[in-house]
């Protein structure tokens, strides 16, 4: 039906407005307070909703604007124009106005006929009637929840949320929450709900049970109170109950022997099983043993997590002959607290009286838990041998008389019920220096001992002794022997190095020189040094005592090698005579020398050897790489005469010629040997000819003037063909590093040529500038050569 009120309130003004056409004035006009519309009107449409009167005496044309015309929801309602009549063309949602008083907010224009200006503009609100079109929405139609089955009554278990779009300042827009059912239906809880606004919160009354019941199903209503008619939905609250410890492990027997032999560990002894209604493999189901009256912790007790039973287990060994059998007490508990709830009255409207005990986590009450006693029996085997006391410790000088009588050891052994008869056998005994007596047990010293002994550490010989019982089956005992040994004075001092480098100097030098005794005090430093032999004004000791000294080389000592001896003596007197190797070299003119006294400071023998070795295999390498080589231009070989200037020749090559051949015949071909009639051919049998090679050295420029390649290559190849014809016939081709007798060696030697003494060094001059260009080390050498070059010409 149609509900159309219309509230009048009227004030009169005079508003005077100016347009572009007139002056039009404008007096007691009408406003139209509120209409009403009920939502979701069926109709039919249209249906009048209204009619608007104004007290004029011209016409009018009516005009409409707002919501529910040109705002949304659009062409709801119309107005005659010429009436002032609204009509209703459709429904109205209540939920989708958007107005917070869910109203239509409209205005309209009168506007005179005659000139088209408006007359009266007026407000108009349409207030949207709410009807009951909406039930209660849970947020959630199924909701899950896990409570513990210790979870106490009258505490929130879940809480569920719901909402009505209707009006809820109306009945159309409150609900209330009931629980329709609860499955499974148990006689020790009920299940509640309390309403507070949009929630309700489920509680219970009573003792949840895990064994009773695993889960809850609970229906939830939400139903508005509607006058017409009343909306509902439901919500499903699935409660899991989470087991938790309210029945105690009971025991229900026991496997196992009970024995266990001594000295054993790591035996299971016994096995406990108990039974528990908790849920099999949860905290509340899992088993703690516990065992009291074990003092000395012999025994432990651990859980089989398949079975839940108490493994015991012996993990110290027992001695049959200190106790025979070892009483307990083992009690059980679960992992969880133990906790219970029982129901004792159930009253209408308030909570059941229940009665509820929860233990403290961490605290156990030892009259909640059951226990049972256990012995356990230990079975007698055979002991082995016991040293009393395991270590002896004997006292004696070394260098002692083999046969010596050190000490006796004793073994003892403890079985009470038999005993045995046993036997010494020497174990551990580096250095072989103890005899032992195996039924008396006597030691005695096999080999002299020594104190210095790599087998001595901190002056302690340590041996094993065993002592072997005659048992079935025999076991062995261990006994050990610490022989402390004194020390004697039976160690000279020695140097510590027997081999020194020291600079040529116009000063006195020093050089830093130690020995060592491995006696001890006051059986070795500080020592006494004392020079043997003619070493006066030459060497000295200075200071003649300490551990280091120094030994002072005089400056008319030339350079070279020289060897010493020299008495050491320690703080008792006890020497010997040590002998010193002294290399004395010029530091100033010879690089080396230095170098040598630095490495011998600094290096060991290990590395000198292998500085040495890898220079020597070098220079090899280069020699080999150089003499190899064949070349095939000719070179001029220098005369190495008496007066001692050097040459170089590529002819010194070590090892045997036998690759030769073919490039001595190359030589030939190359037509790189002269012959020279003069000089007869010998008579020893073939022969072989030599190449001279020349070389563009600066020191061959000196003789390139004197003599021409012709008269020196003839000169050589008659001295180099006379001696290789001497030359045994089975060996010329592959001479070997032997000694042999060559013709013109000797007294009665006829080398001497003509053509040789032509060569002589006066003709060569004084000019010995080659040699700067043979290499530093060649320079002493070229100065002694020109000291004689100079004696000879003055002569």
């Amino acid at each position: 039906c149609l509900i159309a009120s219309v509230c009048f309130f009227t004030f009169a003004w005079t508003v005077h407005t100016w347009a572009d056409t007139g002056r039009i004035r404008q007096k007691r006009t009408w406003i139209i307070d509120s209409f009403a519309i009920e939502e979701e009107n069926p109709g039919p449409f249209p249906y009048k909703l209204g009619k608007i009167v104004l007290d004029r005496k011209y016409l009018v044309n009516f005009a409409l604007y707002g919501d529910g015309v040109d705002r949304e929801p659009k062409n709801i309602l119309i107005i005659n124009k010429d009436t002032g009549e609204i009509y209703v063309h459709g429904k109205v949602d209540y939920e989708a106005i958007t107005d917070r008083n869910k109203a239509l907010s409209l205005y309209f224009e009168a506007i005179n006929k005659s000139n088209n200006a408006v007359d009266t503009r007026l407000g108009v609100e349409i207030k949207v009637l709410d009807i009951n079109d909406n039930p209660p929405i849970f947020q959630q139609s199924n909701y899950d929840v896990t409570v513990e089955e210790s979870h106490p009554q009258g505490e929130q278990v879940f809480t569920v949320l719901a909402f009505d779009k209707d009006d809820s300042k109306t009945l159309n827009g409150t609900f209330s929450f009931t629980i329709k059912s609860v499955t499974p239906k148990t006689d020790n809880v009920e299940f509640y709900i309390q309403q507070k606004e949009g929630s309700g919160t489920i509680y219970f009354k009573g003792c949840l049970d895990y064994e009773k019941a695993q889960k809850y199903t609970i229906l939830v209503e939400a139903k508005d109170h509607g006058e017409v008619k009343k909306l509902s939905s439901t919500s499903t609250v699935r409660v899991k109950i989470s087991d938790k410890n309210n029945h105690l492990p009971e025991f229900s027997g026991q496997t196992g022997s009970g024995n266990v032999k001594e000295r054993d560990i790591g035996t299971e002894v016994l096995r406990l099983q108990v039974s528990d209604k908790d849920s099999r493999g949860s905290k509340a189901w899992k088993a703690k043993y516990i065992i009291n009256g074990d003092t000395k912790n012999i025994f432990k007790i651990e859980t089989d997590p398949t079975t839940n039973e108490g493994i015991l287990t012996v993990v110290k060994p027992m001695d049959y002959e200190e106790q025979t059998y070892q009483s307990l007490s083992i009690s059980v508990q679960n992992e969880a607290p133990y906790f219970s709830c029982t129901i004792k009255k159930r009253p209408q409207n308030a909570l059941w009286e229940v009665d509820r005990f929860f233990e403290t986590p961490g605290t156990s009450d030892p009259q909640l838990y059951k226990s049972i006693p256990v012995t356990i029996n230990v079975e007698d085997v055979n002991d082995p041998p016991v040293f009393i006391p395991p270590v002896k410790d004997v006292v004696v000088m070394e260098n002692t008389d083999v046969g010596t009588y050190l000490t006796t050891i004793a073994a003892k052994d403890l079985d009470g019920a038999h005993a045995n008869t046993f036997r010494y056998i020497k174990g551990e005994d580096d250095a072989g220096w103890i005899t032992v007596d195996e039924t008396t047990g006597n030691i005695s010293t096999a080999k002299i001992l020594d104190r210095e002994s790599p087998s001595v550490i901190n002056g302690i010989y340590k041996a094993i002794v065993y002592a072997v019982d005659d048992g079935s089956p025999p076991l062995t005992g261990t006994g050990t022997l610490l022989i402390y040994l004194h020390d004697q004075n039976d160690n000279a001092p020695v140097l510590t190095v027997n081999h020194v480098n020291m600079c040529l100097d116009k000063e006195p030098t020093t050089v830093n020189i130690s020995a060592v005794d491995l006696d001890l005090p006051p059986y070795s430093s500080p020592f006494y040094y004392e020079l043997l032999g003619d070493v006066e004004g030459k060497w000295r000791i200075d200071p003649v005592d300490g551990t280091m000294v120094n030994l002072v080389k005089e400056s008319i000592v030339h350079s070279g090698h020289h060897f010493l001896q020299m008495r050491i003596s320690d703080q008792q007197g006890i020497s010997a005579i040590q002998n010193l190797s002294v290399t004395v070299c010029n530091c100033a003119s010879d690089s080396s020398c230095h170098e040598r006294m630095v490495s011998s400071i600094r290096m060991g023998s290990g590395g000198i050897c292998i500085i040495i070795l890898a220079v020597l295999l070098l220079t090899a390498m280069l020699l080999m790489v150089l003499l190899v080589s064949c070349k095939t231009e000719t070179k001029m070989i220098l005369i190495d005469e008496s007066f001692g200037g050097l040459t170089k020749s590529n002819t010194e090559n070590p090892g045997t010629d036998c690759t030769t051949n073919h490039w001595c015949q190359q030589a030939v071909g190359q037509e790189s040997v002269y012959f020279d009639p003069m000089f007869p051919k010998p008579k020893y049998g073939p022969y072989r000819s030599w190449s001279i090679a020349q070389t563009n050295t600066s020191g061959v420029s000196q003789f390139a003037h004197l003599y021409s390649p012709a008269q020196i290559n003839r000169t050589l190849q008659f001295y180099f063909n006379k001696k290789y014809t001497v030359h045994p016939e089975d060996r010329r081709d592959c001479p070997e590093y032997l000694p042999y007798q060559y013709k013109c060696e000797g007294e009665e030697s006829d080398c001497e040529s003509s053509a040789f003494s032509q060569l002589t060094k006066s003709n060569i001059g004084d000019n010995l500038d080659f040699l700067q260009n043979l290499g530093p080390k060649f320079n002493t050498l070229a100065g002694i050569c020109q000291q004689s070059m100079t004696h000879k010409t003055s002569l």
